[in-house]
């Protein structure tokens, strides 16, 4: 008689809020960020963006619940775990700030009208996760390849800076908008979610955060404590069973993958980093006691993320760090599935319109500060101590971005550009964040890759990473001087941009050569010869 597979146990329940609060809440930010940064319509994004994002994560997370049933009765164990997968939260951020914020700001720059406008940013958005899924494809066949060639320091190095600096800093603009109750949401967040210790009945922490927060915003509301919240742009009901994102079938946002291309600079490195994630996830699924196939891991969040564009979404998929924790929660493989149910049925029956409208963003997003506060802790946990520098310059180039960010906030109401600003020692200083934001992910790998191998005494590779910036310089892939980060040839450039271009690149070339004369210098003296000291946890 075969075994009976225990799939669903009690807790499935506190793994079934955790993974579909943390999905709401990078829907959320999809909608809210663009609508409120951008002036993007938020229809738009609600009727034609959210569905296939979704649909990805129905699919990835059907997929997991499929795999850990194969797995459990493979193994006759009654306690197998489900891989959790979800909107990549660094790619949420990337692709609203990078991507499509940026391309629906050219398209309206080109005279076309809000709706026309939108679409190309939707192209442009389809065409980048296509080319995500692709790559992520190509990545599963060489998973274990690609980790062992890309540097740990500087791969999670560029993430913990998105993490840190985005990830866990903007949400607080939402948070502390209505401080009582994102502070309350915040203080269940972190210390059911981080210290591990139980909320009063036993309740799934972020249950407990977004129920009790969300309560006391509205008894807040109620006595005209907190103002009633800004129009959301569309009602409710119009998010009911969209059908605009069929229109991705037509292919016609094919016709976008050259224009896209420009983007590959921002898109791969977020990809490559769900690969590496995906890999550290299974490893530490594996170390937990479940033991999924490396390839087949990447492979599924490749054909979520690939299904997804082709549905019209724009955010990819990943598998999300913490499986020991779901497990230690006593979930099973129900989470997944009730996961895969409610975010897809969001999407695609249209209820995520109401989510939106209901669920207070100071309630919701502190799961956003735990996922980044997690993200950067892995960081740091699993480089070699001798690395943490490495991961903490990869943070300096997101500073940039964050600071600029919010210089071009002002500049915006003021109706300014850098140039028309009267003071030069201000104007050199702002096109210095501009050079150092734009293309910061790429900026941050470089540099942590680099010095992760200067504190290995690997000068010589140390060289190569700084050669490697000197040309990518050149074409504008990392500090651009142009508005949005846009790469160029070198010899379309203005003659103002183009002097900062050659300066970024001679500081690159010369640093590189000097690393080639060191290496050269301590091969052939005796004192170089002695490796630095690195003890088993260095």
């Amino acid at each position: 008689m075969a075994r009976r597979i225990n799939w669903i146990a009690p807790g499935d329940i506190n793994a079934f809020f955790g993974l579909t609060l943390d999905n709401v809440a990078n829907l959320l930010l999809i909608v809210g960020l663009l609508s409120t940064l951008y002036n993007f319509p938020a229809s738009f994004a609600v009727r034609w963006m959210v569905p296939g994002t979704a649909l990805g994560v129905l699919l990835g997370d059907l997929l997991y619940f499929w795999m850990a049933l194969e797995l459990a009765k493979k193994s006759g164990r009654s306690d197998v775990t489900a891989m959790p997968l979800g909107l990549d939260t660094p790619s949420t951020f990337g692709m609203v700030f990078f991507v499509l914020g940026p391309a629906f700001r050219e398209a309206q720059s080109r005279t076309l009208d809000e709706l026309q406008a939108a679409t190309y940013a939707w192209h442009i958005g389809m065409c980048s996760l296509f080319y995500s899924g692709l790559f992520k494809m190509a990545c599963a066949l060489v998973s274990n390849w690609v980790r062992q060639r890309i540097p740990r320091a500087g791969l999670l190095g560029s993430l913990a800076a998105i993490a840190l600096v985005l990830i866990s800093f903007l949400p607080l603009m939402d948070i502390l908008a209505y401080p009582v109750v994102g502070m309350l949401s915040l203080a269940i967040i972190l210390t059911t979610l981080v210290a591990r210790v139980p909320f009063p009945g036993r309740w799934p922490g972020a249950m407990a955060a977004v129920v009790v927060a969300g309560a006391l915003y509205y008894l807040l509301r109620a006595f005209g404590a907190i103002p009633p919240p800004e129009s959301a742009g569309f009602e409710p009901s119009e998010a009911w069973f969209p059908t605009e994102w069929l229109a991705a079938f037509g292919l016609q946002w094919m016709e976008a993958l050259p224009e896209a291309a420009r983007y590959l600079p921002i898109v791969l490195p977020f990809a490559l980093g769900t690969v590496v994630g995906g890999i550290d996830c299974t490893e530490s699924a594996a170390a937990a006691g479940d033991e999924y196939p490396t390839g087949k891991i990447i492979g599924v969040e490749a054909l979520a993320t690939l299904v997804a564009a082709f549905c019209g979404g724009v955010i990819q998929t990943t598998p999300y760090i913490g499986h020991p924790a779901y497990k230690a929660m006593g979930g099973r493989a129900a989470y997944t599935l009730a996961t895969a149910l409610f975010v897809g049925g969001a999407g695609l029956i249209g209820y995520f319109g109401y989510l939106y409208i209901w669920i207070p963003k100071a309630a919701a997003f502190p799961i956003l500060i735990f996922v980044g506060l997690e993200i950067t802790a892995q960081s740091f946990h699993a480089v070699p101590r001798r690395h943490y520098t490495a991961v903490a310059l990869a943070c300096v180039p997101a500073l940039a971005f964050l600071a600029l960010n919010f210089a071009e906030q002002v500049l915006s109401h003021t109706g300014k550009t850098f140039d028309q600003l009267g003071d030069e020692a201000l104007q050199r200083n702002l096109m210095t964040l501009r050079l150092l934001s734009n293309g910061f992910i790429v900026t941050s790998l470089i540099w942590a890759s680099a010095l992760a191998a200067i504190v290995d005494r690997r000068l010589t590779l140390a060289g190569s990473y700084f050669a490697v910036a000197a040309v990518l310089t050149l074409f504008g892939v990392i500090h651009s001087p142009l508005p949005g980060g846009a790469a160029f040839l070198p010899w379309s450039l203005a003659p103002a941009d183009r002097h900062w271009v050659f300066q970024y690149a001679t500081a690159y070339a010369v640093a590189s050569g000097t690393f080639f004369l060191w290496s050269w210098w301590l091969a052939t003296t005796p004192e170089g010869a002695e490796p630095a000291d690195h003890g088993p946890n260095s």
